[in-house]
């Protein structure tokens, strides 16, 4: 009977010094005065050119990340492998604004692709549409404002960037995770999603669009995604998740005096992301779902779904994803007992993955109960070794 409580299976890829480790970064990370210093005076620090590499390097960056390349992460990817986890590589660089910046980030993912081509244990790769988008041009095509010659041009380039990434995916037999964005600039990363769906979707999933569930549109958005495909003949590819800018999605929806597009609470979200999940799972054939969650419960409705419908463990579209660093007690677990699963891989050099590493910190302690629930499953199984030694 499928369990997320054994320990022994969730960190038997650790060792006892890697374990102890954990323990205390996860205890820093539940101090919510220490990350919120953390995370304002970190990313200054890089600025000012302080020498604090090496401190975020042997810390939070070594737990949530690959490595600084390709080459790093492969070493982090291996050692999944060896526990029937594979990656989610994701080129972590975040926040650049010029389509140098853009067209050298795209080579990095097609490098990347290319790079996963032969390793059987990556299946995915995630990027960010603002990775290879200006983020006030999406702004101006979700408010449905007239560009301009230069503006149209710029938008074709994205489109060309984002047709040669999921070619290369599409022919080295990989998928593309494309992460969710913001509310406001949403539509058009939706519409370009829908686009390259019908393009490479055809006979298996290739391109993967993400729902965030705490949207209260979302669920109503999934069911007109899947109308549009079956008319279409092309497989929906989603990942589902919460989300990720609750905070800032609140504050700005003050701010401009419109209403929030968030759940007004844990229970709705909750609530919509089942539901949703409910729904991809009773469309299988035609849905290719990732669930990427923390959630206990959501990760064992899905698995829970297969084993009462005497489906095979390893369904080819049903696939499950945790953070690297985080909730080992689902992905091993879930991997021990033949589903398959993932662990989110971020990479690239500290100082451009600082804004990700920070999202990371500030979500762990806004998330209730996330940071207790680590820490208590990190101690029973001290504990177990401990005892085990005797």
């Amino acid at each position: 009977m499928l369990s997320f409580d054994n320990t022994e299976i969730a960190f038997a890829y650790k060792s006892n010094g890697a374990l102890y480790k954990s323990n205390l970064l996860f205890k820093l990370i539940n101090n919510n005065t220490l990350v919120k210093i953390g995370t304002r005076l970190t990313p200054l620090a890089f600025r000012l050119r302080l020498p604090i590499k090496w401190v975020v390097q042997k810390t939070i960056f070594k737990h949530f990340c690959g490595g600084e390349s390709l080459t790093d992460s492969l070493l982090v990817v291996e050692r999944l492998a060896k526990f029937k986890v594979s990656a989610i590589l994701d080129y972590g660089v975040e926040g650049k604004q010029t389509d140098d910046d853009f067209d050298n980030a795209t080579e990095e993912f097609i490098k990347a692709i290319k790079f996963a081509g032969p390793q059987l244990h990556i299946p995915f790769l995630s990027l960010k549409v603002t990775g290879i988008a200006r983020f006030s041009l999406l702004e101006k095509l979700a408010d449905n404002k007239t560009l301009s010659d230069s503006e149209r041009v710029e938008w074709n380039r994205v489109k060309g960037r984002m047709h040669r990434i999921c070619k290369c995916a599409a022919e080295n037999g990989k998928a593309m995770m494309i992460d969710a964005e913001e509310s406001w600039i949403q539509q058009p990363v939706d519409n370009l999603m829908e686009e390259m769906s019908s393009f490479y979707n055809k006979e298996r999933a290739v391109v993967y669009n993400t729902i965030q569930h705490y949207r209260t549109d979302r669920l109503e958005f999934l069911k007109a995604a899947f109308e549009k495909a079956k008319n279409g003949n092309y497989i929906l590819a989603v990942k589902l998740v919460r989300g990720a800018y609750m905070e800032k999605e609140r504050a700005r929806a003050a701010k401009m005096n419109y209403n929030s597009p968030i759940h007004a609470d844990k229970s709705a979200t909750d609530n919509d992301y089942n539901n949703g999940l409910q729904f991809c799972l009773n469309n299988i054939s035609l849905i290719s779902v990732c669930v990427a969650s923390h959630n206990e419960n959501s990760n064992m409705i899905a698995a829970n779904y297969l084993i009462e419908n005497k489906l095979p463990h390893n369904h080819p579209h049903l696939h499950f994803s945790q953070l690297l660093g985080m909730s080992d007690h689902i992905t091993f677990n879930l991997a021990h007992a033949g589903f398959n699963v993932s662990k989110y891989v971020p990479y690239g050099p500290v100082k451009d993955v600082v804004p990700y590493l920070m999202r990371r910190a500030q979500e762990n302690t806004s998330v209730s109960g996330q940071m207790g629930r680590e820490l208590s499953l990190l101690k029973k199984e001290i504990l177990r070794r401990k005892n085990s030694r005797k």
